[in-house]
């Protein structure tokens, strides 16, 4: 893992595709003059559609060899095949990463994962285009089992039926932080070209991935973003690059400061004495949900009651609005207790049934 932690952030830069050798090298050359730990291009691209341009495979390699040697700057790629590490390895390539696509199939990553069995290369795992945090995990377990000690996950996203309001992929936040929970030690990294899908927003998205202490960021950048032959829309340009990296705050994870410490300390307390308040609170509604269960059954009603839904959405999210919040974070909240009392309710509707045949 200590890999990917050697700079703080650990940024990734370059192009979404090797398109010549004489733009590896502008961009190499580019990059070398900057903080930038890592060189990323894509050499074979797994598109959406039959068509686009898929990327140039293995005279790719050769620029970017050409473009280590003369930059001392280290290269990643993306790989989807074993026969794709082999030639990675061959042409001396530093770290791979996992496409979003590939990540989704458990058969496939376990082949890439036995294909490196006795090769300890830095791996990154780009999350599944569904919200599944098991797949990713799984997917990011799969190489450690294999023996690689360095491996990261990289956040670019989620993808959706209808495209998120201001973003590519839908950032949904609390995916990688439940990740993060699980696997503490494990580098995190922000893909914003991806989740924004557009370079004015790059900056934002940075941001708020060092505000949630991810470990880097992976950003495409290309000398000439507007001609490039995929993605344009959310590639920068080195000096663009440079800007943002020079804009970003670093926040550290803890404070030597007594007063801060102090401060904390007693905000802290306060909200564990209120969880405690809100668990008892949410005990003593779900005792009331097994006496409205009680009734239903009395009554032979349905557990589930859309009218009575419906009213919990509207007055619960108005008095969440009054109080400062948002309606569709208390939505979201009110949805795990709403479903949480159906699951009583739906126990103590098929108890009685039991209890009348038997």
């Amino acid at each position: 893992m200590a890999f990917f932690k050697t700079a703080r952030p650990y940024i990734i830069a370059g192009p979404c595709s090797a398109e010549t050798r004489e733009q590896v090298l502008a961009t190499a050359a580019a990059l070398s003059a900057m903080n930038v730990q890592l060189m990323r291009a894509g050499v074979w691209k797994p598109r959406t559609r039959p068509g686009s341009f898929e990327g140039n495979g293995a005279v790719a390699l050769e620029w970017l060899q050409e473009a280590k040697q003369l930059y001392k700057l280290p290269v990643t790629i993306e790989v989807a095949e074993p026969a794709h590490i082999e030639l990675a390895l061959r042409y001396g390539i530093d770290v791979l990463w996992i496409g979003a696509r590939t990540v989704v199939n458990p058969f496939q990553v376990q082949r890439l994962a036995d294909a490196l069995k006795g090769v300890d290369i830095p791996v990154m795992v780009k999350n599944p285009v569904s919200p599944d945090v098991d797949l990713w995990g799984g997917a990011i377990e799969r190489f450690e089992k294999a023996g690689i000690s360095s491996v990261a996950a990289i956040h670019r996203g989620f993808s959706g039926y209808t495209p998120a309001a201001g973003y590519r992929n839908q950032p949904n936040w609390p995916i990688p932080i439940e990740l993060k929970r699980r696997k503490p030690e494990l580098s995190m990294i922000c893909d914003p070209s991806h989740i924004t899908g557009d370079r004015n927003r790059i900056a934002e998205v940075s941001q708020k991935a060092l505000d949630m202490h991810f470990d880097g960021l992976m950003i495409e950048t290309h000398p000439s973003p507007d001609e490039a032959w995929s993605d344009a829309a959310q590639q920068v340009t080195p000096d663009a690059l440079r800007e943002i990296l020079a804009t970003l705050i670093v926040r550290q994870e803890y404070t030597h400061d007594m007063s801060s410490l102090e401060q904390l300390e007693h905000l802290r307390q306060l909200m564990d004495s209120l969880d405690a308040e809100i668990i008892d609170l949410i005990a003593r509604r779900m005792e009331l949900s097994e006496k409205v269960g009680d009734v239903k059954q009395l009554s032979n009603m349905t557990a589930y009651q859309p009218v009575r839904w419906r009213e919990i959405v509207d007055t619960r999210g108005q008095r969440g609005e009054m109080q400062g919040m948002t309606k569709e974070f208390i939505v979201e909240l009110y949805e795990k207790i709403h479903h949480e009392s159906i699951r009583i309710q739906l126990s103590v509707l098929e108890g009685k049934a039991k209890e009348v045949k038997d």
